[in-house]
């Protein structure tokens, strides 16, 4: 099932190894990420796996990769790939768009925007994007690393919040 909607996608065929992928375009093409205001975002997410680098391909295996940070925990059997901390680091660098390793107030205040800008006056993102920094950034550096970010999303449901089932 997950593979038929993959292939469904992917329109273009890989001639070296005879397997389908997609590019960026396949996803921009995907109406609920156009309507997404995430979207663009959660598109650089696909690709930015180590495993996929700089091809710019996203074949089935690599795909299914992303998905999985989608899953719920399976605690009996519990998968690297969709544990606290991979989830974690997913959402992570859905905010750290420079790809630095850390979260600036800029990229925080950018992210923000994209979720909710039209709805909240400037002043007031300004002043959420002031207070989460200020809770968040425990050296105060200006910078959110990946391991403050752990620490002050610990009363965050994360494992429910970042899971869906894809097939019944």
């Amino acid at each position: 099932m997950l593979h038929d909607r993959f292939v469904s996608l992917a329109k273009k065929l890989d001639k070296e190894t005879n397997e389908q992928f997609m590019d960026h375009e396949d996803f921009e093409n995907i109406r609920e990420l156009q309507m997404n205001p995430l979207g663009s975002r959660i598109i650089d997410a696909f690709f930015a796996d180590a495993a996929v680098g700089d091809r710019q391909r996203l074949y089935f295996r690599d795909f299914v990769k992303v998905l999985s940070h989608f899953r719920p925990i399976n605690t009996a059997k519990p998968h690297p790939w969709n544990s606290r901390d991979s989830k974690l680091l997913f959402a992570f660098t859905m905010y750290d768009l420079n790809k630095s390793g850390t979260i600036t107030r800029d990229e925080f205040r950018t992210i923000l925007m994209m979720m909710i800008g039209k709805d909240v006056p400037s002043e007031q993102l300004n002043e959420i994007a002031e207070r989460t920094m200020q809770e968040a950034d425990q050296n105060q550096d200006g910078n959110i690393t990946f391991e403050e970010f752990k620490k002050a999303m610990e009363k965050t449901d994360i494992e429910q919040k970042m899971s869906f089932r894809f097939l019944k």
